[in-house]
């Protein structure tokens, strides 16, 4: 089973009111840098870059398509930029990262600079993905490049793949909540065959696929594209990739917006155990929305799922539904309000005995076509957030922890319970911390956009982030909404705020809420 989107973006997207335009995070994407604006000694190191680095000129040239999206339209164009396989050695090899862009549209005078995109994952491809979501943020072309790219190890920059297809057909039998000895003997021993085909796969990469490594590259990438500061918006997984880039270069920060944020106080434990508290609150709306209970509905999910544990559910494709996919399933319409009819549909069928809507919805999750070819973004996010999380529960501990879980979610908690021992059971390299540094003292104010109804990036993660971010950086919007992230959702009123940030560097009052 691939995690419940950790951080996952890639279905889907006390200051009083201020100018930012000649502050620090005002505009002038062309300016010169002046010592003054040198970030601390965490990123001392970017100075010291060769200039075969800092002075690459990108190729910007027509995009091809990918495995999983259509060459985009004419006004798209693609380049690649050369970073460091290892920061700590960057005149050593180099590997390239696949960025694309479309120019600002609003006339002489009107840009700013770049606006960098990450949608989330990790392990989303923000080069298939960018041309899709500019319709949602085509007022913002107006005044910005709008640029985004396929982090190291994802997609077409290094994308790493861990198995095949075949071999994760077949994996598809394995039971995600274990309740006998040979069942957790089985899904063990193929969370380390996974980890064990990832370090075949990826070589020496997988040990520099860091958020933190991530973070250096967007920073080189400001550089190159000519930025003085770095505007950028994050979406779920992007808010800690956000965060980490705020810490190690709190004076580039330009103006940064960071929708459905994630807590960065969390360790993998708390992840886990804010995501079976948010995909329960969301379900339990969507219940509600249904005129149903939600605790007799949940318990309902949950029998329906115990059912399918003893005796997976026949599918018009001849495959069966197992709970592991059935779970998966009802977790993917939850990113979305417009989904929910969906979810309806689905589990009334697998009520009436036919798998067959839940399974789709898990496909679509899963990233597997009719053909049964699986796309590559749940390996990355496998192999970024295990280099990220130095925490491992072992299987012994994951057992202790299944009570609290199921207190949690009657429907998700097992499930997300024990994939804190297995997602990186046996990995082959070490984690590097158990929560990010995103503090970030002398940067200009970040937005922090929570939604109070996200399942994937509980709401409280926004005022977590402001906290670890320091006095007067964070800036929080509360969008009293559903689904995961609340921009280009229906609310104006997030939308004009946001906008207003980006256009005019307005900030707005910490607090304001949205409903």
């Amino acid at each position: 089973m691939a995690r419940f989107v950790r951080w996952v973006a890639v279905v889907a997207a006390g200051l009083l009111v201020a100018g930012c335009g000649g502050g620090p995070s005002g505009g002038g994407g062309d300016e010169g840098k002046t010592r003054s604006e040198e970030p601390s000694s965490p990123s001392a190191a970017a100075a010291a870059l060769p200039s075969s680095l800092t002075s690459q000129k990108l190729d910007w040239g027509r995009c091809d398509s990918t495995s999983d999206s259509a060459a985009p339209g004419d006004e798209w164009r693609c380049a690649t930029l050369k970073v460091p396989l290892d920061w700590s050695k960057p005149g050593g090899r180099t590997i390239g990262l696949a960025l694309i862009r479309a120019k600002a549209d609003g006339g002489p005078g009107k840009r700013i600079g770049s606006l960098l995109f990450n949608f989330g994952g990790p392990g989303g491809s923000g080069v298939s993905r960018m041309p899709y979501y500019a319709t949602t943020v085509s007022a913002l072309r107006e005044r910005y490049d709008l640029v985004s790219w396929d982090p190291r190890g994802v997609g077409a920059s290094e994308g790493i793949r861990c198995r095949s297809d075949k071999e994760l057909r077949s994996a598809e039998s394995v039971d995600a909540t274990p309740d006998t000895a040979a069942e957790e003997t089985a899904y063990f021993q193929d969370a380390a065959s996974f980890g064990k085909g990832c370090q075949k796969a990826a070589g020496d990469l997988i040990a520099h696929v860091s958020t933190t490594d991530t973070a250096r590259d967007m920073d080189l990438m400001r550089q190159v594209l000519g930025d003085r500061r770095m505007h950028y918006f994050g979406i779920s997984y992007g808010t800690e990739l956000g965060g980490v880039y705020a810490h190690l270069f709190p004076k580039r920060v330009g103006r940064l917006i960071l929708d459905a944020v994630v807590d960065p106080a969390a360790d993998s434990v708390g992840h886990a155990k804010n995501q079976a508290r948010g995909f329960q609150r969301a379900l339990d709306d969507y219940l509600k929305s249904t005129g149903q209970d939600p605790e007799q509905g949940s318990r309902k999910i949950a029998a329906l799922l115990r059912k399918l544990d003893a005796e997976p559910l026949a599918t018009s494709s001849g495959r069966r539904l197992t709970d592991t996919l059935a779970v998966t399933g009802i977790v993917l319409p939850l990113y979305s309000q417009d989904s929910w009819p969906t979810l309806t549909s689905a589990l009334q069928a697998a009520e009436d005995g036919d798998g067959s809507e839940l399974l789709s919805l898990a496909d679509q999750y899963n990233e597997r076509d009719s053909a049964g070819h699986y796309g590559t973004s749940a390996h990355s996010q496998r192999v970024i957030s295990c280099l990220d999380d130095r925490q491992r529960p072992t299987p012994a501990q994951t057992k202790k922890l299944l009570p609290d879980f199921e207190r949690i979610s009657p429907v998700f908690g097992d499930f997300l319970g024990w994939d804190t021992a297995g997602w990186c059971h046996d990995w082959p390299v070490a984690g590097q911390y158990d929560t990010p540094q995103v503090s970030a003292p002398g940067s200009a104010p970040v937005l922090l956009v929570g939604n109070t109804g996200d399942p994937a990036t509980p709401y409280e993660g926004a005022r977590r982030m402001a906290d670890e971010l320091g006095k007067g950086v964070g800036v929080e919007l509360t969008w009293k909404g559903e689904g995961h992230s609340a921009y280009g959702r229906g609310s104006d009123c997030v939308d004009s705020t946001v906008n207003a940030y980006l256009l005019e560097g307005t900030v707005p009052k910490d607090g304001k809420v949205c409903s």
